[in-house]
């Protein structure tokens, strides 16, 4: 499964969903453009970002680089997505479920309604 910065920070903050997100970190991916968007939300706030990568760190969740391949398909994806405001952050969680064939996990609705041809799961 690969996890969208939105799905991470639900569950973090033991959003709904939470549950949903827990039951599959074990094996896990997330791109390390999710990643620093996690921790750039931290540092928005304040917080220390460097504490907050350490916890990310002990969760049982590759952090994948992003590739050459993925930035590919990421911008490939961006006709595809703009008009329903898919972010550089969204893309990239997108074609590293498409160059893994795996299913992508996100509290993002709309990506739903994009049509895209593989497996997005919503946790609420």
């Amino acid at each position: 499964m690969v996890l969208d910065a939105s799905a991470v920070l639900a569950f973090m903050f033991q959003e709904e969903g939470s549950s949903v997100v827990a039951a599959v970190l074990e094996g896990s991916c997330m791109s390390a453009v999710n990643l620093s968007e996690v921790l750039g939300l931290f540092a928005r706030d304040g917080k220390d970002t460097h504490l907050v990568a350490n916890w990310i760190r002990q969760l049982p969740v590759e952090i994948v680089s992003f590739s050459r391949k993925e930035a590919e398909e990421a911008a490939a994806l961006r006709s595809q997505t703009d008009r329903h405001g898919l972010s550089l952050g969204d893309r990239a969680c997108l074609s590293l479920g498409l160059a893994r064939g795996l299913p992508v996990l996100t509290a993002d609705k709309v990506w739903k309604r994009i049509g895209l041809p593989m497996d997005i799961r919503l946790i609420r």
